[in-house]
Order: structure tokens, then sequence, then C-alpha cells
């Protein structure tokens, strides 16, 4: 019996760990959207975003990334199931962090706090974006495309004869 018992504990903390994210992004945080905190003062709030990299900028002490916002998963990666967005978001780290590795369209989550607003263009549209000075940057592993084919079922009426 404890067997079982000792079996049913093991497996019920193996599925936590899996509906869990990385241990760098777990935490608590303000439940606001890049388009949230623009709208109203948001600077101090701690804030885990997530989406796109639009672009990379290294600079001299840090490297700092556009990006366009989305929603997050249970795990902290950032999900694409509509293309309603948060709005876009600087967030910007000490260190190099190297373009050609942190390329366009990659998806990152970031950790950390607002740290105030910066004005950019956007083609010709002036646009307010808050700045996130990041404790954390998680690089996401790409999302291999899978094609799926589903067989009909093997009734009479179908297939070669």
């Amino acid at each position: 019996m404890n067997v079982r018992l000792t079996l049913l504990a093991v497996s019920a903390a193996l599925l936590a760990a899996c509906a869990t994210g990385p241990q760098p992004l777990q935490g608590s945080f303000t439940a606001i959207t890049p388009r949230d905190a623009t709208a109203t003062d948001s600077t101090g709030a701690p804030v885990r975003w997530g989406g796109r990299i639009v672009s990379v900028e290294p600079q001299q002490n840090r490297t700092c990334f556009e990006m366009i916002s989305t929603h997050l998963s249970d795990s902290g990666r950032p999900y694409w199931g509509s293309d309603d967005t948060g709005g876009r978001f600087l967030a910007c780290r000490s260190g190099f962090y190297d373009p050609e590795v942190f390329e366009k369209n990659r998806e990152v989550t970031f950790v950390g706090r607002v740290a105030g607003y910066e004005n950019r263009r956007i083609g010709q549209y002036d646009y307010r974006f808050p700045r996130v000075e990041a404790d954390v940057v998680y690089l996401w592993p790409e999302r291999e495309t899978v094609d799926a084919m589903a067989y009909p079922a093997p009734w009479p009426w179908w297939g070669w004869w």
C-alpha cells in the first residue's frame, strides 16, 4: 500500500513540474499589458512580458530589445492564438545579446520592472514605449512545425475497393 502511495505522490510531483514554467520566469507580477502600462503610469511595477522580437539594439553597456507583446501561457511562453497583441515595449538588460541569436521573430520572455517610457517612431507614427529593466531574458527554443495528416476511417464506401 505504501508503494502505491509513494508512486502516486511521485507522479503528482512530476506532473506539477511539467505544468510550471522555467524557474527564472516564476514569481508574482502586476497583471498589466504594455498597452495598459502606457495608458497609466506604471513605473516600478514588476512585470513578466513576452512576445516576438522586432529589433535588437546592442549598446555600449547593455542590449535593448524592441518587442511586440502577446499573451503568455501558464509557463510564460508567448501564446499566438490570435492577432490581439498587448502593444509594443522595450526591454533592456546589461551585457551583450547577439542579434544573430536573438533574431527577428524569435520568442522571448522578460522579467523585470517598468523603468519608464520612451517615444519612438514606427514608420510615421509616434509611439510611446514602456521600457522594462529586465532581470531575466528568456529565449524560447524555436517551435517546430509538424504537418498532421488525418486519414479517413476505413468505411466500405471509402478507399480503393
